[in-house]
């Protein structure tokens, strides 16, 4: 049961006990219970909820930043991950493969604010070694959620 609850409340936070319940084919109590154990055991870590920020007047940008660095001796990567992840700014820190070794999302109230964080902060860390900043234009899907509507084509066909 536990799956079950996990990718249903993952693409829906507010479906009511009530309903999983029926989904499930058990009791209230039973899935109230289940989420309050997985909500101990630190398995549900939160509930969020996803906002279009373009529809709203408020302005936003979102930065992807790469950091490569330099493992500290017994620690590895996370004691600077955890000096990165206690920043306000700071979203999300995931250890990655490839050519940078940590992977920050942030958001800002401007380009400018995003790329002083990342200068004046991040690239400041002693084991940072560099860091490449990239910036979220527009989000067509976020979280498995598709966030731009269908459009009708209006470029003239080219025909030979």
């Amino acid at each position: 049961m536990r799956e079950q609850i996990l990718t249903i409340i993952e693409k829906n936070s507010r479906i009511a006990i009530k309903e999983l319940a029926v989904i499930l084919a058990a009791t209230e109590t039973e899935v109230a219970n289940e989420l309050a154990a997985m909500e101990a055991d630190g398995i549900i870590c939160g509930y969020h909820t996803m906002i279009d920020w373009e529809k709203t007047d408020t302005e936003k940008v979102t930065a992807l930043i790469e950091v490569r660095m330099t493992p500290q001796r017994g620690q590895g990567y996370d004691h600077i991950a955890e000096r990165i992840y206690k920043y306000d700014e700071v979203d999300s820190v995931y250890l990655i493969s490839g050519g940078y070794d940590l992977m920050v999302t942030l958001e800002g109230k401007t380009l400018k604010a995003a790329a002083s964080f990342v200068n004046e902060k991040l690239a400041t860390i002693d084991g940072v070694l560099s860091t490449a900043t990239h910036f979220i234009l527009k989000k067509y899907k976020d979280h498995g959620t598709i966030l731009t509507k269908n459009y009708a084509d209006t470029r003239e066909k080219v025909t030979p």
